[in-house]
C-alpha cells in the first residue's frame, strides 16, 4: 500500500506521468526515444508514422527525423514481440523478449499457418532464401522480399508473404531495418542486432513485468496479462519476483501495481493537480492511433467513457483512431490535415470544448506540427 490512499480520479493523471507523457518532478522524464521505449517496455508499433509520434510526444525536443534516427543507429527496432502485434522495443533487448513472448503467438496461429500450406519444410526453405538473400548487410524492403520468395518457388499469395515475414521475425531470423526512402526494409536478425542479449526464462519475466508496471503504473495484473499475452501464471511469477520493488494500491475493488519508489510521490503530487484541475489551464495531447496509453490496458475506464469507445473504434474493427486527451482523459479524435504543403491538425471534440481546453488543444498541434515538419 502507498502512504496516500488513490482516486479512482488520480489513474490518468499517474499513467500520464508513468508513460512519460507529462513531466513530474518526482518522476524521471525520457529524453531519448531509447529511453522512452524502454520505460514502456513496447510501444505499439502497427503504423509506422504513428509510433514515430509515439516516442515523440513523450521526448520533447525530437522530431520524426531524430526518432528514425534512432532506428537507424539501432538503438531501437520495430517487429512482433508479443500477441502478434507489431511493437517497437528497446534493440538490445529484442532477444530476450521475442524468446519470452512469441512462443505462444507461434503456437496459437499454428492452424493458420497450416491452412496457408506454411509447414516447417515451406519455412525452412523461406529461411534459407531470405538468409542467403539477406547476409553480409544486405537490406530489403517487403516487396523486394516478396519477389524474392516467389522467384525462389514459395508462393506469397492470399497472405502466405505476410505469415512468412511474421514468423521469420519472430524465429529471430529477421528484423525491420531502417527505412529506404518512405519503404521499411528487412534485414538480417543477427547481423542488425548483434549485441541482442539473451536471459534465462526467469529473468526475462521479472524484467518485462518491471518494465511494464514502470511505464504503466497504475495497473492491474490484468492490464498486463493482456498486453503481454502471457499466462496468469506466468503473470504471478513476474509479479511475485518484483514484490520489492512493486507495491499495490486497491481501488474502487481492482489491485492495481506500481513501483514502491516512485508510487509514493506520485500520489503526494497528485493532490496539487486535484488544486490544478479547478484552474483553467487544463493540459492537453494529441496521440495517435495506436497509443500505450490507451492500448496498454486491458480496463481503459479510467481515461476513456464507454459512451466514447464506438468513436474510437468505428465498428470494432481494431483500427484505433488518434485521440484528443485532456487532463488525461479521451474527450475527442483529431486527424492530420495539410493544405498547400502545410501540416495542419482537425479536432474533432465528443463534446464543445472550452476556450481554455481550445487553446490547449492548439499548444499540443503546433508540438505535432513541429514534431512532423
Amino acid at each position: 500500500m502507498t502512504g496516500t490512499p488513490v482516486a479512482f480520479h488520480d489513474i490518468a493523471r499517474l499513467r500520464l506521468r508513468s508513460q512519460c507523457i507529462v513531466a513530474s518532478p518526482n518522476v524521471p522524464g525520457c529524453t531519448s526515444p531509447r529511453e522512452a521505449v524502454e520505460r514502456l517496455g513496447a510501444l505499439q508499433g502497427q503504423d509506422y508514422a504513428g509510433a514515430l509520434w509515439s516516442i515523440g510526444l513523450r521526448v520533447p525536443g525530437t522530431t520524426e527525423r531524430s526518432v528514425e534516427e534512432a532506428f537507424a543507429r539501432r538503438e531501437i527496432v520495430r517487429t512482433w514481440p508479443m500477441r502478434g502485434t507489431l511493437h517497437v522495443i528497446p534493440a538490445a533487448d529484442v532477444r530476450w523478449m521475442l524468446e519470452l513472448l512469441t512462443p505462444r503467438v507461434i503456437a496459437r496461429t499454428a492452424q493458420r499457418r497450416a491452412n496457408l500450406a506454411l509447414d516447417d519444410d515451406a519455412l525452412a526453405r523461406a529461411t534459407r532464401l531470405v538468409t542467403g538473400a539477406l547476409r553480409g548487410g544486405n537490406r530489403l524492403t517487403r516487396e523486394e522480399m516478396m519477389a524474392l520468395l516467389e522467384g525462389g518457388g514459395i508462393a506469397t499469395t492470399g497472405q502466405r508473404g505476410y505469415h512468412i515475414l511474421f514468423n521469420l521475425s519472430m524465429h529471430r531470423v529477421i528484423v525491420f531495418g531502417p527505412r529506404a526512402g518512405t519503404q521499411q526494409t528487412f534485414a538480417l536478425f543477427d547481423e542488425w542486432l548483434p549485441d541482442a542479449r539473451s536471459l534465462p526464462r526467469d529473468q526475462s519475466l521479472a524484467l518485462i513485468v518491471k518494465r511494464y508496471f514502470t511505464g504503466h503504473a497504475p495497473a492491474s495484473a490484468k492490464d498486463f496479462a493482456g498486453w503481454s499475452g502471457l499466462t496468469s501464471a506466468d503473470v504471478k511469477a513476474g509479479l511475485a519476483a518484483n514484490a520489492d520493488s512493486l507495491v499495490t494500491e486497491t481501488i474502487e475493488g481492482i489491485t492495481y501495481w506500481m513501483p514502491r519508489g516512485s508510487a509514493g510521490e506520485l500520489v503526494i503530487s497528485s493532490a496539487s493537480d486535484a488544486a490544478r484541475s479547478a484552474s483553467p489551464s487544463p493540459d492537453a495531447h494529441l496521440l495517435p492511433g495506436f497509443d500505450e496509453y490507451l492500448l496498454g490496458y486491458k480496463d481503459r475506464s479510467a481515461i476513456l467513457h464507454a459512451d466514447h469507445s464506438e468513436r474510437i473504434i468505428p465498428g470494432g474493427n481494431g483500427v484505433f483512431k488518434p485521440t484528443v486527451v485532456i487532463d488525461g482523459q479521451v474527450k475527442g479524435t483529431w486527424r492530420r490535415v495539410s493544405s498547400r504543403g502545410a501540416v495542419g491538425v482537425e479536432a474533432t471534440p465528443f463534446v464543445p470544448l472550452s476556450s481554455a481546453e481550445s487553446r490547449a488543444v492548439e499548444t499540443a498541434a503546433h508540438r505535432y506540427r513541429a514534431f512532423v515538419v
